[in-house]
């Protein structure tokens, strides 16, 4: 076996968002920068390898002012260009805020999955008809898998 696939889970691997996002995401950004795509946000990053801005929708949770961003689909590019600039520009129903993101460990991910995320979908009318349709049903049933395979940030200010 090489180094990369040993069989131990060293975290998450690079991940490719499903055929849809790339179609959606440009009526996604619009209608996040309207403030009228529910729990989500914008988010603008710089690219790690050309050093573009990038904006692209992603699940945004708030709760008790604390505030989180989820790779649903996992290490997608917009989360590992995030972890190597470590901030980004966080845009919320028309308002836009510099951040400092700090990625969760898996354990304090699988915390997260568990006692905030869970209750926040269940509170929302189809919350987990969205996670189901987004393929991510694994938040609820198997929070520490689920944080093995998606990156999960705290947004600060």
């Amino acid at each position: 076996m090489s180094a990369q696939n040993d069989g131990r889970d060293r975290g998450p691997t690079s991940a490719r968002a499903p055929f849809f996002v790339s179609v959606f995401n440009p009526v996604g950004r619009r209608l996040a920068a309207a403030g009228l795509m529910g729990p989500n946000a914008l988010l603008t990053i710089r690219g790690r390898k050309s050093g573009a801005l990038r904006t692209t929708p992603v699940a945004y949770v708030e709760v008790d002012g604390r505030r989180w961003i989820i790779a649903t689909f996992g290490d997608v590019n917009w989360a590992r260009n995030l972890r190597a600039a470590g901030q980004a520009t966080i845009t919320i129903k028309r308002r836009a805020q510099p951040v400092h993101a700090v990625e969760l460990s898996p354990e304090e991910g699988a915390r997260f999955f568990r006692e905030v995320l869970a209750p926040y979908v269940k509170r929302l009318p189809v919350g987990r008809l969205i996670l189901a349709m987004l393929g991510a049903s694994e938040i609820l049933t198997d929070p520490e898998g689920a944080a093995r395979r998606r990156p999960v940030f705290e947004l600060k200010r």
